[in-house]
């Protein structure tokens, strides 16, 4: 699914080269779900952009589903990111005044092949994939932090990516909601979804089957999880709220 060897990301910065990646190698097979962590500095945000084909690395290679990423043109790039991508960010990043329906249908506006009666259809069933199927005609404001969430990731879904890209989605929710969103993570995993989720929270990271830690722009570890926590038993061992 994905394959990278040897990645090198620099930038020059005045009159100093900045060397982000440091030859970084690694592959996710289909159906993985991996966590990227690293701390400010790591090379996690540039190897990020790099993934979502945002960015190309300066050498080595990185082929998405087969696809040579780095001899692409801009217009090719932003073609794979639509059809191979599905992208879930920590902001939500939602039309504020569109409801969930018109928020998760957007993607499907710059495929020219599919009709609008498809684009509904498809953007209804994603949303139902989340347990959204009562909140369809609700507008962000409209919703809770953790359903906005949800919205996103049924707007990821809805152009059947390859891979689901997700940058800190859990970052501005609070533990359950948190826990409740991994649930939904494993929950799409286990019906075969590849899942690139990029964390700085170790205990989000205990969620996935295998984590790759980066320090100084180089692999420190790629190790297998072999105590994969269930977040849907992480939730439930979560004391009642007693918010009111």
């Amino acid at each position: 699914m994905l394959d990278i060897q040897d990645l090198k990301r620099e930038f020059v910065m005045g009159d100093q080269t900045v060397r982000a990646l440091k030859g970084i190698t690694f592959d996710i097979k289909a159906g993985e779900f991996v966590t990227i962590m690293g701390s400010s500095g790591s090379g996690k945000t540039t190897l990020l952009n790099i993934l979502g084909c945002l960015d190309k690395p300066t050498d080595g290679s990185y082929y998405l589903d087969g696809v040579d990423v780095k001899h692409l043109s801009r217009d090719e790039l932003a073609g794979l990111r639509n059809t191979k991508i599905g992208f879930v960010f920590q902001a939500y990043n939602l039309l504020p005044r569109t409801s969930a329906l018109e928020n998760v249908e957007l993607p499907l506006f710059y495929n020219k092949t599919i009709s609008a009666d498809e684009r509904k259809d498809r953007a209804i069933k994603s949303l139902e994939s989340v347990k959204l199927a009562e909140r369809f005609d609700h507008t962000p404001s409209q919703l809770s932090g953790g359903q906005q969430q949800r919205v996103a990731i049924a707007r990821a879904l809805v152009n059947h990516p390859v891979m689901i890209l997700a940058d800190e989605a859990t970052g501005n929710l609070d533990t359950r909601t948190s826990y409740e969103i991994m649930a939904l993570m494993q929950e799409l995993n286990a019906e075969g979804k590849t899942i690139v989720f990029v964390t700085h929270e170790p205990d989000i990271a205990a969620f996935s089957t295998r984590t790759i830690m980066l320090r100084d722009g180089k692999i420190q570890k790629d190790s297998i999880n072999t105590n994969q926590r269930s977040a849907k038993e992480a939730l439930a061992s979560l004391p009642e709220s007693d918010d009111y």
